[in-house]
């Protein structure tokens, strides 16, 4: 991710001027690290903010942190700090950049409509986006995302208000349109890669919940309950959708792992999840109990 920004620098850079290739891969850098700096120190509480969560409180929500507690400690990270938001609609996403600065949100939906073992299941894979660095590394992949589409439409639309001459008449052609294909083709490269490894850390987070509760099937059934629930989530949008557990714009209705999907099939995890309670109760592979 990070070459394909310096090559979006490099690309606009050249096709402006041969001569300043490097100085648009530097000033690509350089915007990307101050991004996401101010990711680092500001994001989670900016995201909280746009999803109009509260803090959770020991009065109002004792059993999310009572689970909270349980799993925490299975997971050997320090207590997250929990957040609700007032939403019908069950889901939950975590958010924070480091283990000991993670945050666990969730909607008074999923405290309502989901039994303890389901919540726990919950907790234990946000607990496990949290552990696993998740959070730290899905948000850079999405800044860069951003980025990189971000300057190429800058670049364009710069080009197609001041005329698409310039200086770069002056350098090699092939480089210059090797340059303008990489303009065309480093966001798509980029988008697919984002979500592919998106659809990865779900299954890892789900295996790695699962190492937590010994109870592969509360988090199955959760799954369940949270894709078949007719409420729309009002909190969502299209920036913070690929954090939540289950895709709040998708639900049920997508039928395969499509390339532009953040996160797996949930029938695909669900099935998943339901073999590993198979072996862990009849202590082999379901495949080999034939």
């Amino acid at each position: 991710m990070t070459l394909l920004l310096a090559a979006i620098g490099a690309a606009a850079g050249y096709l402006t001027a041969p001569e300043f290739a490097l100085v648009g891969v530097a000033a690509a850098l350089a915007i990307g690290i101050f991004l996401w700096v101010f990711v680092n120190t500001s994001g989670p509480k900016f995201i909280l903010q746009i999803s109009g969560a509260r803090e959770a409180t020991h009065e109002e929500d004792q059993m999310l942190h009572n689970v909270g507690h349980e799993v925490a400690i299975a997971a050997g990270v320090p207590m997250p700090k929990l957040y609700v938001i007032e939403d019908r609609a069950p889901n939950a996403f975590a958010t924070g950049m480091d283990p000991r600065k993670g945050i666990i949100c969730v909607t008074t939906g999923l405290l309502e409509k989901l039994d303890r073992d389901e919540l726990q299941g919950v907790v234990a894979h946000e607990m496990a986006h949290i552990r696993n660095n998740d959070v730290r590394l899905m948000t850079t992949l999405a800044l860069t995302v951003g980025l990189i589409v971000l300057l190429r439409d800058a670049f364009l639309r710069s080009r197609w208000r001041y005329g698409g001459g310039g200086r770069s008449r002056d350098g090699n052609q092939v480089l210059a349109i090797l340059a303008i294909l990489l303009l065309i083709l480093a966001p798509v490269f980029a988008t697919l890669l984002h979500f592919a490894v998106s659809r990865k850390r779900e299954y890892m987070a789900d295996a790695t919940a699962v190492q937590f509760t010994r109870y592969p099937d509360g988090l199955a059934r959760a799954l369940e309950k949270i894709a078949s629930d007719p409420d729309e989530l009002e909190a969502a949008n299209k920036a913070t959708e690929p954090m939540y557990i289950v895709s709040p714009f998708q639900k049920f209705h997508e039928v395969s792992s499509a390339l532009y999907s953040t996160h797996p099939p949930i029938r695909d995890r669900i099935r998943r999840l339901r073999a590993m309670g198979i072996e862990q109760r009849t202590g082999a592979p379901p495949w080999e109990k034939d």
